[in-house]
């Protein structure tokens, strides 16, 4: 079985025709962002790390590479061939972060954008052009001015255009500022090196060895020689850049289908000029929900400044909106809580809304003859206050379906609507108290009857005498809950925690409940009342004449 790729030139154009990739090479990216953060430091300039017990050039700057030093050469060595040259270990984390920042600030080219990490960590960008190149004037004209800006930034910028990723990062590599029509990919693939199909170093090797330096050299060779030989790796690569198998792109932020944006002339950096902006953009995507007859529960916005970094701005509602005062007021909230933290930089250039978790929302009847349940205002005012305080900072009480006292409810965050909630359990009314103690307290007690209700107790060293007392209310141990933490607060994930700290919020208190222990004895509850009016409820756990005896203790308070 051999390429053919002729008889896939018609699917091809069917099937790739409709989706258009635009790459971004940065040869020199660390160097270049370095520069960037210490203007001070002048070429040659080379990043090191250690390897194998060694010193090694990982990264070079243009100039470097002119006066001979390559990667993977002793620091040593590089000082006696140049000795002006600038060196800096490489702090890879800070490199990656900041090329991650570069990607997301290109989503205000295309909305969706990736890293191609496959060749290395950064370096490569693509971005998904289809529908949005008239906005730049086509497709050649949306390459240049996204090229001339970069290099206007400092950086070392070359581009490419294709049908298939595989096709547009080979352009960007070895055919650079290119724009290759739909139906040439075979063509303009053909003369390139085997090593713009994305291959690792070895495969590179082995294929030059046997003689086949270019792509086209490939297409009459037999497909199953080529894998056992070189891995699958390659027919796939092949397959991928010619559009006969599907790359998909893994974009960095959420795709955000419904959105609404502004470019400026001039950049701003006001929060107030922001939160204008947010308020005008609201409007325009509350028209085109209310158009679709949906609303939406997570609203973000992002801001695009001049020196290519993004900020982003969340807020989230406890059911589905699209009243654009509303979005507004909770951008208002959340950006006074972030105040300390606002960095407009040089200016911001562009600012979008979008809206996600849509949700179907009917139209609300506001006239004389409608309804008001006040249900709307109480989840605005949530809205309004996990705005201000935190989405986490603003917990409600739902009900659990147990009939353990310290397991009958549990609080979550009030935008954290449960799905389902359990039907209450069957109690009479009034047999609850007010105010629930997070954790039963010992107390002491005297009773006139070893069975009977209880006449005096002893608790945090004050005595109470009781002048009535009702009771008791049996409740049994639930065997099933062995050595399970009670949990007021359900504990965070790791994602979850790591999302709070990156919005400065602080994660829910969780106090550290007793492990639940089902070999505890049935608990008899009792109401007492002393001669101050004050009521009681506290129990018995265990009962007299068994061989461990009986220990009372204070679970609540009615009033």
């Amino acid at each position: 079985m051999v390429f053919h790729p002729q008889a896939h030139q018609d699917s091809q154009i069917g099937f790739h025709a409709q989706r258009r990739y635009l790459v971004l090479y940065l040869p020199y990216w660390a160097t270049d962002y370095l520069k960037r953060h210490e203007p001070s430091l002048e070429a040659p300039l080379a990043l090191y790390e250690r390897i194998k017990g060694a010193l090694r050039l990982v990264a070079l700057d243009r100039e470097a590479l002119r006066l001979g030093l390559r990667p993977g050469q002793t620091l040593a060595d590089a000082r006696a061939l140049q000795p002006r040259l600038v060196v800096r270990e490489i702090d890879r984390p800070m490199i990656a972060a900041g090329f991650a920042d570069f990607a997301d600030w290109h989503s205000n080219a295309s909305p969706l954008v990736a890293v191609l990490s496959d060749m290395g960590p950064f370096g490569d960008l693509v971005l998904d052009i289809t529908g949005v190149d008239h906005l730049f004037g086509g497709e050649q004209a949306m390459l240049e001015r996204l090229v001339t800006r970069l290099r206007q930034l400092g950086f070392s910028v070359d581009g490419g255009i294709a049908s298939t990723i595989g096709a547009a990062w080979a352009t960007s590599h070895f055919t650079p500022n290119r724009v290759v029509p739909a139906t040439g990919l075979a063509r303009m693939l053909a003369p390139l090196p085997v090593a713009a199909l994305r291959l690792a170093p070895d495969q590179i090797a082995g294929l030059r060895l046997m003689g086949l330096q270019h792509i086209g050299q490939l297409q009459n060779r037999d497909r199953k020689a080529l894998a056992a030989r070189f891995g699958a790796s390659l027919v796939e690569r092949f397959d991928q850049a010619h559009g006969f198998a599907e790359e998909r792109l893994v974009p960095r932020l959420p795709i955000a289908r419904r959105y609404a944006e502004r470019r400026f002339p001039d950049p701003i950096g006001l929060m107030d000029d922001v939160l204008m902006c947010a308020r005008d953009l609201a409007i325009q995507l509350a028209l085109r929900l209310e158009a679709e007859g949906l609303g939406a529960r997570t609203f973000r916005l992002f801001l695009y400044r001049v020196d290519h970094k993004v900020m982003t701005l969340a807020v989230r509602a406890a059911r589905p909106i699209r009243d654009a005062e509303h979005i507004a007021r909770l951008f208002v909230h959340h950006a006074e809580r972030l105040a300390g933290d606002y960095d407009a930089g040089f200016g911001i250039d562009m600012v979008r809304l979008d809206a996600d978790m849509v949700l179907p929302l009917a139209s609300t009847q506001i006239t004389a003859f409608g309804t008001r349940d006040g249900v709307e205002d109480l989840d605005r005012l949530y809205d309004r206050m996990a705005s201000r305080l935190g989405s986490h900072a603003v917990l409600r009480p739902i009900l659990v379906d147990s009939h353990i006292p310290e397991r009958a409810a549990r609080l979550e965050p009030v935008l954290a609507q449960t799905a389902q909630k359990p039907g209450p359990v069957a109690l009479s009314e009034g047999s609850r108290p007010l105010r629930l103690l997070p954790e039963p307290e010992p107390i002491t007690v005297t009773a006139e009857v070893p069975d009977g209700p209880p006449a005096a107790m002893v608790w945090r060293r004050v005595s109470y005498k009781f002048v009535k007392a009702a009771g008791a209310e049996r409740i049994g141990a639930e065997w099933w809950r062995t050595e399970k933490r009670l949990q007021l607060v359900p504990p965070l994930g790791p994602e979850e925690l790591a999302e709070l700290r990156k919005k400065g919020e602080q994660p829910p208190y969780i106090p550290p409940l007793a492990v639940f222990d089902d070999s505890a004895e049935t608990r008899d509850y009792h109401i007492a009342e002393d001669m101050s009016g004050r009521r009681f409820w506290l129990f018995r756990q265990g009962l007299y004449g068994a061989a461990t005896p009986p220990a009372w203790y204070l679970h609540g308070f009615f009033s």
